[in-house]
């Protein structure tokens, strides 16, 4: 393909209908994902990790009274069962209580999944977590033993991580997906995870590129070269023509010519328009990723529902990002600047990927 031809008649008529369409859900902004930072506890020490999650962490975990209280304020004007509630960390299977966690949830009406490393997944805690409503989950595996072990820090991750996804296959009916992030270890051997991943029964694969935050701000090894990156789109194209697993690229990125093409969707942040979280200090967020500086309230002093339905400007009228090399592009009314998790304490952008597609 061709990432510096312009855009089809065909693919501009679809990104417009598509950034209309956009525009309708930013003015509803209707809350349809609820991340829970139930924790800052990890069992790995990752290469890329964004913040600095360690086994004893500075911060307590939330109670989930907490959080709880949350929910009711979300379904005191939302159907629950509409609003789909992602617990994440750290890692949520630090915590003894999150079968409780996730059956107080349920019970509430609210559908929930989880994003888990595996480590501590067995057999008698799926089933415990399912039995609690579990709805779905995502594991993540960064390629074959000695690249994943090297990028989760710890040799026995790989085994462990496979594990859990041999569990959740066993599961008739539970959907789950694998998400990667790709790095110059992994890059070379894309072809063989894939089909590796057939062969254990996955069905649904994400891959992302890493975002220069927090510890991978300033490892090279992580950032891939634009032509790699370029590699990793053609990678996603062709195995979704495929047709044996599905994969997609992950929530960032105007991506040009590649749009539609490596996703199930045009690109959208989503941000504060459908997408809400509560971090563990009880900030006020969006994408869990997403800088402090762009945190609108907080529980312990605000009711989260009046912080959605009033606040949150940044993300739902994002003129301010057209500057710098975003102010003369001609396709920022598609992009709308990227997505929020990928600007500085001072709104700058930390880079751009159509950009990094189109350049040699």
């Amino acid at each position: 393909m061709n990432i510096n031809a312009p855009l089809s008649i065909r693919r501009r008529m679809g990104l417009e209908i598509f950034r209309r369409l956009e525009n309708e859900r930013t003015e509803e902004h209707q809350l349809k994902q609820l991340f829970w930072e139930c924790t800052l506890r990890c069992n790995l020490h990752c290469r890329h990790c964004g913040s600095d999650c360690k086994k004893i962490a500075g911060h307590p975990d939330m109670p989930k009274e907490d959080f709880l209280r949350v929910l009711d304020s979300v379904s005191a004007q939302n159907d629950p069962h509409k609003i789909f509630v992602i617990i994440t960390g750290g890692e949520p299977l630090m915590r003894k209580d999150l079968e409780e966690c996730g059956r107080a949830i349920y019970e509430r009406g609210f559908p929930w999944g989880m994003v888990t490393n595996g480590l501590y997944m067995t057999r008698e805690r799926l089933n415990g977590l399912l039995d609690a409503g579990l709805h779905t989950a995502t594991v993540s595996l960064d390629g074959f033993a000695t690249d994943h072990n090297w990028m989760r820090g710890n040799p026995q991750s790989f085994e462990r991580a496979v594990e859990a996804i041999k569990l959740m296959v066993q599961v008739p009916d539970f959907v789950f997906d694998v998400v990667t992030c790709v790095n110059k270890h992994s890059y070379m051997r894309l072809e063989e995870l894939k089909d590796f991943l057939i062969s254990l029964g996955v069905k649904g694969w994400r891959l992302f590129t890493i975002f220069p935050v927090g510890r991978a701000a300033k490892d090279p090894e992580l950032q891939l070269s634009n032509e790699e990156f370029r590699g990793v789109m053609e990678f996603i194209r062709k195995s979704r023509k495929e047709g044996r697993i599905h994969v997609s690229y992950g929530c960032e990125g105007f991506l040009g010519n590649y749009e539609a093409e490596v996703r199930d969707t045009f690109f959208a942040c989503r941000a504060g328009i459908s997408v809400g979280s509560v971090l563990i200090d009880g900030a006020i967020s969006a994408c869990p990723s997403i800088r402090a500086d762009y945190h609108q309230g907080n529980i312990y002093e605000n009711d989260f529902m009046e912080v959605w339905n009033h606040r949150f400007k940044p993300y739902r009228d994002r003129e301010w990002m057209k500057k710098d090399e975003c102010a003369d592009c001609k396709y920022f009314r598609f992009c709308k600047g990227n997505g929020m998790h990928l600007r500085d304490e001072n709104g700058d952008l930390l880079f751009c990927h159509l950009k990094r597609l189109q350049t040699p």
